[in-house]
């Protein structure tokens, strides 16, 4: 009896340690041929990025970069009240004008629309002005706007042109700007203006889809 017990004993340690090995073999073993393994996540810097986006992206950066130096200047002069005549808010605007004129003395056409900002926003501007309503949102534009030869950067903007209108289709299809800046055409170059100082900022010449 007591060897019967010794060898039945034996037999199942043995059956199951033999058991445990295969199960440790198989976990160690590679995939099966057939087997797929699991796709591994993309990590965000994987991700393919949009060239519209980035271009937009940096655009907004650079006009974030100038409204800081705007405000830099802007607070340096007398504040306007509610009270201040047009005349005040005129001498005030130009100078402020002057005070960033000289400090972007070197400031050069391209330097906010870089071009690739320029392709992204006149991509952005033929969805609008290329749809049915395109010609109608145009002429709109256009009225009184006769446009004007050599525009450069960091001039006033000329007070003898109206500020076009700009339907405001064609702005939900812009970036959005701060408040010190607006979208303006002069023809169909689209302008960066500076609101508060009347300073063309940056501008794209033939914004217009062809």
């Amino acid at each position: 009896m007591p060897h019967h017990y010794d060898r039945w004993i034996f037999t199942l340690v043995l059956s199951t340690s033999l058991s445990i090995t295969a199960c440790l073999n198989r976990g160690s073993q590679p995939d099966s041929p057939g087997q797929e393994k699991p796709a591994a996540a993309q990590k965000p810097e994987d991700q393919p990025v949009n060239p519209d986006a980035k271009a937009l992206a940096g655009f907004l950066a650079r006009v974030n970069q100038y409204v800081e130096l705007h405000r830099k200047l802007e607070d340096a002069l007398p504040h306007l009240s509610k009270e201040s005549t047009p005349q005040q808010i005129d001498t005030h605007q130009r100078a402020l004008g002057e005070h960033i004129q000289k400090a972007r003395q070197a400031a050069k056409a391209g330097d906010i629309f870089t071009p690739d900002s320029q392709v992204a926003i006149k991509r952005l501007l033929a969805r609008v002005l290329g749809g049915s309503d395109g010609n109608a949102l145009k002429a709109s534009i256009m009225d009184e706007n006769p446009g004007v030869e050599h525009l450069r950067v960091n001039d006033r903007y000329p007070d003898t042109v109206p500020l076009s209108t700009i339907p405001p289709q064609v702005l939900e299809g812009l970036p959005k700007l701060p408040e010190e800046m607006e979208f303006r055409f002069i023809g169909n170059t689209l302008i960066l203006m500076d609101v508060h100082a009347h300073i063309i900022a940056d501008f794209i010449p033939n914004a217009f889809p062809r």
